[in-house]
């Protein structure tokens, strides 16, 4: 396995803070959700294990003291650490630390504790325009996932049979197993092999399930997308997803909001960037203009003398706050458009103004400083 402080591409002495945004990085750019390499699910996983480590005090003293295999055995009474067996694992992992920005807590939190007979949580793509995004709304999606088998109840056995205690671990779900080593010894204890965690084994299967207790089903499940949401922002149903074997509570469905992009606006945040080109007059006079914004239309001052690349803001016309109050602005990034092709009315008027017209201000000779920041913005924006 790679050493843990390179794969998340920090030092061995960094802070907690430090390795938490690399690891955040990193998981962002391997989720399977947003990169389609065929191991990009693999390095979500790893990088995974690598945070769960360097973020507890005692796995990361164990492993700067012992490594992997220290992980391995545990120490002090802590539980022996193997990673993850699949993806969801690591990914309850990234729900717990971002959670989709606190979406979770919407529909209900926490990580279920009996992880040995959970169901496996399901993870869905949505998509939503901006302006559905700043207006909040309602979206059903089509989902196939387990559900109780009705035949048998659950129960994975043909109905008028039942299950019978495993003689493996008598019943107990898990076996455990005792190793000594120079460090003392150390007891791990794993799902029973045989039965699989359940503690009792099917002799009649049931035809519908085969000893499962669940079916997968199609079915269609309403959601309610709040309004400000954000293509980095994850909705989690809690106890939405596939059921466990043989009565096992379900996990949850994750629904991952994509944002269509709206070619008026550049959204940064909360706020919104809207291109405006202007005339020459309307930009040298001054004038007021209807502009479009996310929930309609805003009626817009453009003052005298404004210069190509100047930004003006319309407050409060921006993308809701999803965890907070208010709204964010809309930035009218102003373009005064030149036209290429003027009729001989317009060429008169032009080489009238031309005639009485100032020069532009030269750089370093007394002009205000923020005219060439406004020309530096615009070719930089």
């Amino acid at each position: 396995m790679a050493d843990y402080y390179q794969l998340l591409g920090v030092s061995r002495d960094a802070g907690t803070e430090d390795i938490k945004k690399a690891y955040r990085k990193l998981a962002m750019r391997y989720h399977p959700d947003r990169n389609s390499d065929d191991d990009a699910e693999e390095r979500f996983k790893e990088v995974t294990e690598a945070w769960e480590v360097l973020r507890d005090p005692e796995k990361r003293d164990l492993y700067d003291r012992h490594g992997e295999a220290g992980l391995r055995r545990g120490a002090g009474g802590s539980a022996p650490f193997t990673g993850f067996g699949n993806f969801s694992d690591a990914f309850e992992v990234f729900m717990r630390e971002f959670g989709g920005g606190g979406l979770g807590d919407l529909f209900g939190g926490g990580v279920a504790q009996d992880q040995a007979r959970r169901g496996s949580s399901l993870r869905v793509s949505l998509e939503i325009s901006m302006e559905e995004a700043a207006r909040g709304v309602q979206k059903s999606v089509r989902i196939a996932v387990m559900e109780p088998c009705e035949r048998c109840d659950a129960s994975g056995a043909e109905p008028g049979s039942s299950a019978v205690q495993c003689s493996t671990c008598g019943g107990a779900g898990e076996v455990r197993m005792v190793q000594r080593s120079m460090l003392g010894q150390f007891v791990s204890v794993r799902p029973c092999p045989d039965c699989g965690g359940q503690g009792t084994r099917i002799e009649a299967k049931c035809r519908d399930c085969d000893a499962s207790g669940r079916v997968r089903v199609q079915k269609t499940v309403d959601l309610e997308i709040p309004a400000g949401i954000s293509g980095e922002d994850y909705l989690k149903l809690r106890e939405r997803g596939n059921v466990g074997p043989r009565g096992g509570p379900p996990g949850d469905l994750i629904v991952r909001v994509e944002i269509e992009e709206d070619e008026r606006f550049e959204r940064r945040g909360d706020d919104l960037i809207l291109d405006l080109p202007v005339t020459f007059s309307q930009a040298a006079l001054g004038t007021e203009l209807e502009v479009p914004t996310i929930m309609g239309q805003a009626r817009l001052s453009i003052p005298p003398g404004v210069q190509g690349g100047q930004v003006l803001r319309l407050r409060g016309e921006g993308m809701p706050r999803l965890r907070a109050t208010g709204r964010g602005d809309q930035l009218v990034r102003v373009h005064v458009w030149t036209p290429s092709d003027i009729n001989r009315e317009q060429r008169a008027a032009l080489e009238a103004l031309s005639a009485v017209e100032d020069a532009p201000p030269e750089r370093g000779r007394g002009e205000d400083p923020s005219f060439w920041d406004r020309v530096k913005a615009a070719f930089t924006a």
